[in-house]
């Protein structure tokens, strides 16, 4: 049933190219569920048959990716505020706490953004509180376009050596997401002890 899925994918991805890629990595970073590892490994296997390159999956996966983040970010300014001075009591936003949010990315935007793009889950909203705090864009970019492109690298990777063994996918990509996480841990600590 796995294989057959993953041959699926591999199918879906070979058929759609590159347009494909950027399109489901731009839907993967806005609201839309879609994980990036059922789009860049698949596309990493295929770098492995030949039939793609390599190096365009990595930039087209960023650059997809870092657009959706960009839309993301464009979609706080204009609704979020509004938004959640509006309905934010509902979700336990007062206020306050929005402006504490806005004043924590102006001071740690960077980080945050970089940080955020490599958590699973998190990484489709990293984009809403920068758009709220009016981060500089060209950093905004920055961050966003280095978080996710350490991410694609690593599915692309994945895709490229053990693509067509999806038990060693899984069991790889947990480990690299612990180790992932791992990291940011560390270097959100040195960022930390700088900054005092």
């Amino acid at each position: 049933m796995i294989h057959d899925i993953a041959l699926y994918l591999v199918d879906t991805i070979g058929a759609l190219g590159y347009f494909g890629i950027f399109a489901l990595m731009f839907l993967e970073s806005t609201f839309f569920p879609f994980p990036s590892e059922a789009i860049i490994i698949p596309a990493g296997y295929l770098a492995f048959q030949g039939k793609m390159d390599l190096s365009l999956i990595i930039l087209i996966g960023t650059l997809g990716s870092v657009a959706g983040a960009i839309f993301n970010y464009y979609f706080a300014i204009i609704f979020g505020r509004k938004f959640l001075l509006k309905y934010g009591k509902y979700f336990f936003v007062s206020p306050e706490t929005l402006d504490k949010l806005e004043k924590f990315f102006a001071k740690h935007g960077e980080i945050s953004t970089f940080n955020g793009r490599l958590i699973p889950a998190i990484r489709q909203l990293i984009s809403l509180p920068a758009g709220l705090a009016r981060m500089d864009m060209f950093k905004f970019i920055i961050y966003s376009a280095l978080g996710a492109g350490i991410w694609v690298v690593v599915l692309s990777l994945i895709g490229y050596f053990i693509g067509s063994n999806q038990e060693l996918v899984s069991q790889y990509l947990t480990k690299v997401t612990l180790i992932t996480l791992l990291l940011i841990g560390v270097s959100s600590y040195i960022y930390w002890l700088k900054k005092r």
